[in-house]
């Protein structure tokens, strides 16, 4: 970041596309696991589901913000198996497409230190220099994000619903 930040300043070409601000800027939105995909996810199309929208309410303010310890604890993702497919996948995929954008120049290079509780969207314009076409790039990250988490979600919601039964009997 530092050798970015200094080509930057001296007008000379930028030398890294991956540093330490664009792996939190395109692979952790909304937190570790980008979480922001699971929350929009639950909000979008789980409203019925009573445990998922109430985390949703509890946890969007902080997941803004990156901090995503109520998503990780309450939702729960810890000892949740589907989960952790979702959760390990999805910021891997975001580094990936973002790396890809910006090697074909699609979006300019990270050359600004962005604090790590800046919220998605506002950090990819940030951290390219105000470069608009990262906000693009960080939505599509999100789109795909979501519906990555999707399918996990719902086999969570049965295995949460059987387990339910199960004590009931």
């Amino acid at each position: 970041m530092n050798e970015n930040m200094a080509a930057a300043a001296a007008g000379k070409e930028i030398p890294h596309i991956i540093n330490s601000t664009f792996v939190p800027t395109f692979g952790m939105l909304g937190g570790t696991g980008s979480t922001i995909c699971l929350l929009i996810a639950a909000f979008l199309f789980f409203r019925k589901n009573q445990q998922y929208s109430e985390l949703g309410k509890l946890a969007v303010a902080p997941g803004l913000f990156n901090i995503n310890e109520p998503v990780i604890f309450g939702f729960p993702i810890v000892f949740n198996l589907p989960m952790i497919i979702p959760f390990v996948l999805t910021p891997a995929i975001g580094i990936i497409i973002a790396y890809f954008a910006t090697a074909i120049g699609f979006m300019n290079k990270c050359t600004v230190l962005v604090p790590w509780t800046t919220p998605p969207l506002l950090n990819g314009f940030l951290a390219t220099g105000g470069d608009f076409r990262a906000i693009i790039v960080q939505l599509v990250i999100i789109i795909i994000g979501v519906l990555l988490y999707l399918p996990f979600m719902k086999i969570s919601e049965r295995v949460s619903r059987k387990q339910a039964e199960a004590l009931n009997n």
